[in-house]
């Protein structure tokens, strides 16, 4: 599978995870588990998380989705700042 190409796919699933949810919210609806939230930006959808949260206004005041959510980016951060190699190396065996 092509990196870009995944990438390209996860952006536009955590988009649409978070835009379902924030629809879901208004009409009362059945909710996008805060897990599924959580998943998508940590297979790589970070990115489109914190614009969705910002463009639909979704998931900005609850402090325990913004704790869990800004751990992932940490790790994701500390993972391509401290650990270059390895995250190559599974993006290797992954896309490789």
């Amino acid at each position: 599978m092509n990196l870009w190409l995944y990438l390209l796919g996860i952006q536009l699933v955590t988009y649409l995870l978070f835009w379902g949810d924030k629809r879901s919210a208004r009409r009362g609806g059945a909710r996008v588990p805060e897990s599924m939230l959580l998943l998508a930006s940590l297979l790589g959808g970070t990115f489109t998380a914190i614009v969705a949260m910002i463009r639909l206004r979704h998931k900005t005041r609850k402090g325990s989705f913004q704790v869990k959510f800004f751990m992932i980016v940490v790790v994701q951060i500390g993972l391509l700042i401290y650990q270059p190699a390895a995250l190559q190396l599974l993006l290797a065996r992954l896309f490789g």
